[in-house]
């Protein structure tokens, strides 16, 4: 895997710039629906935006996971600079350090479960945004899955990011974008949401299902159900269009 600081790319966009995905703090979160920032973008956004003890840090660690890759032991280094980012790099740049020294790590789908379970959410949620750029295949389904059964709301805006979009099945994803509707998630962060909800006549059933009993309930319904079941009522993508989990398995 090519390391992320050899090809600094100028003047791309921040990782996560857009005001419905902003942290608390105000400052930009690595990925979104709307801008998927590559490794590059994360390395790029970070030498710009930390001071220069951070970026020191961060150079270290990024050159020390690259030295001693993989799993080793009960914890690699490179594991304990992942709990070290937040306070290193601050809370707002803490998830893009951690994804690119999780790609310096070359870490797989052994090292990425291991710390999705001994981690801290934050380490968690870092997880989730490196998939997509580090787990090609399904094999990595599982976190998706675990993070889709919590209640955290920054983990299921990390789970429903473009690794589930390429490899949730159809009644999955499905749920997953019911859950954010449950749980106030934008949908804003459901990558692919167009795509995959495009003619989908089940989502707009359930959708409407869940409409009917908020209102029973005498409880409003979220405008972005609104969305979504607009997008279902959508064209089909034509045949041949990558749309891989497009009917129920």
């Amino acid at each position: 895997m090519s390391h992320p600081r050899t090809t600094p790319a100028a003047g791309t966009e921040s990782a996560q710039d857009t005001p419905s995905t902003r942290t608390h703090t105000g400052e930009p979160t690595p990925d979104t629906a709307s801008t998927r920032p590559s490794l590059t973008d994360l390395r790029h956004h970070l030498t710009t935006h930390l001071d220069p003890p951070a970026r020191t840090w961060l150079d270290h660690a990024l050159d020390e996971a690259a030295a001693h890759p993989g799993l080793h032991g009960p914890i690699s280094v490179w594991e304990l600079r992942l709990a070290e980012a937040g306070r290193r790099c601050g809370p707002a740049h803490a998830d893009a350090a951690r994804v690119l020294i999780l790609d310096a790590a070359r870490a797989g789908t052994d090292a990425l479960t291991r710390v999705y379970f001994q981690g801290t959410a934050d380490e968690r949620r870092a997880v989730l945004h490196a998939l997509p750029h580090l787990v090609s295949g399904p094999g990595a389904l599982p976190l998706i899955e675990d993070a889709l059964r919590t209640n955290d709301t920054r983990l299921l805006s990390a789970a429903v990011g473009p690794y589930a979009a390429r490899h949730l099945t159809a009644h999955a994803w499905r749920h997953a974008v019911l859950k954010c509707l449950f749980t106030g998630v934008p949908v804003d962060h459901v990558a692919d949401l167009p795509r995959r909800a495009a003619g989908d006549g089940e989502l707009a059933r359930m959708l409407a299902d869940y409409a009917a009993e908020r209102t029973a309930a005498g409880r409003s319904v979220p405008e972005d159900l609104h969305r979504v079941l607009d997008l279902t009522e959508s064209v089909t993508p034509a045949p041949g269009t990558d749309h891989p989990h497009g009917k129920e398995s």
